[in-house]
Order: structure tokens, then sequence, then C-alpha cells
């Protein structure tokens, strides 16, 4: 809509006379674009630019809200999920908030548990590897994150495996996380990039 006409937005609104900021931001996913699953939301930053949108002064109150990568919400007609690095035209300063929050997940997957936010209830080490290669932007050793997971005793096999591919092969073991709450498990943890065709190690 104008003065924005053409360009993508974050979903979001007005709060409620009768809502606090969180409540207001899962009704609001739910009835914008049917997002109903969310798995982890915290709130992201305020942004209050005095020229953020032109008009009434207006402030932002942006949060982070993630679903397990198995879910698929029906997404409505006027809605699309675009990948991080390619983002269409936004509107006002909806790009900066998305890069805001790519970083903070970025930061929480090294020293918390939040990958649990993105998994599927159980996963073969593979599956987890690629769900944190492409949150963090860079390949992650799938032996480094399982030993670096496990030590930190926040994953468990399910003694399930996966079924065997189309190719045939040995079937995956299953895993799955030991808690599904936000916790701090490492404060001096950091995942860091390869350097020199490195392995990223903790």
């Amino acid at each position: 809509m104008e003065p924005q006409a053409g360009r993508w937005s974050l979903p979001g609104g007005g709060l409620g006379a009768d809502e606090d900021v969180e409540t207001s931001i899962r009704r609001q996913l739910a009835e914008k674009v049917d997002v109903r699953r969310l798995s982890h939301v915290e709130q992201l930053a305020v942004f209050s630019a005095p020229d953020r949108v032109p008009g009434p002064r207006t402030v932002a109150t942006a949060f982070l809200g993630l679903v397990p990568c198995d879910v698929d919400p029906a997404m409505p007609a006027d809605t699309r999920w675009y990948p991080v690095d390619r983002l269409p035209d936004t509107a006002f300063d909806h790009h900066a908030i998305v890069q805001r929050a790519r970083n903070r997940l970025r930061a929480k997957l090294s020293y918390t548990n939040l990958g649990f936010a993105l998994a599927p209830r159980e996963f073969s080490i593979s599956t987890l590897c690629g769900i944190y290669s492409v949150a963090l932007g860079y390949r992650v050793s799938a032996t480094n994150l399982q030993r670096v997971l496990s030590r930190r005793g926040l994953l468990e096999p399910t003694g399930h495996t996966s079924p065997s591919g189309p190719s045939g092969g040995r079937p995956a073991a299953l895993f799955r996380f030991t808690g599904h709450g936000l916790q701090v498990t490492d404060p001096f943890a950091v995942l860091r990039p390869p350097s020199g065709g490195a392995t990223p190690r903790r």
C-alpha cells in the first residue's frame, strides 16, 4: 500500500488495547500470514528513528519468531517466503530489521540451544548440519557440530533411524534436542566461519 506501494513488508500492525506486544505479534502472524506454530519468539529491537515512516511518528517493536523447518504454513496470496540473502525491495526500514534478526539468530546459535526451534522433532545429524550451515551462512562440519552439541548435553539419540533413500545405503541415526526452552549453554562460545579452509570449531 502507499506510500510504499509495490514493496514487500514484514507482517505487523497496531497494538490492541487489551494485548501486550508478544500477544499482538502472534495474532498478526496468525491473521495475516497463517503462521501459527512459533517454536520460539523473542523481542528483537525497538526501531524509533524519527523518519522511519512518513507522517506521524511511529515506533516499531520487532520480534524474532522461529518455526521448525518441517512446518510449511499455507501462505495467503499476498505473502511469500524469501531467502534472506535475496530479499525483494522492502518497505521502510524492514530490510534493516531482517538483517538484525539474522544477526541475532547467528549469535544465539553459538551460545544457546536455539537450534531446537529450527529443527524437526527428530533429525539426522546431516539435516541438523544443513540447518546450522544455512542459518550461519557457511558450511558447518557435521562431526564437530555433533561433538559440540553433545558435549553441552543438548542432543540425545532417539533410537530410530531415517528411511533409506532411493540409492539405499545405511539408514542415518535420528537425534532430538534434550530441551525445547531457550538455555544459555556456553556464554563464551562462538561458532566462527572457517579460515584458510579449516573446519569451524568451538
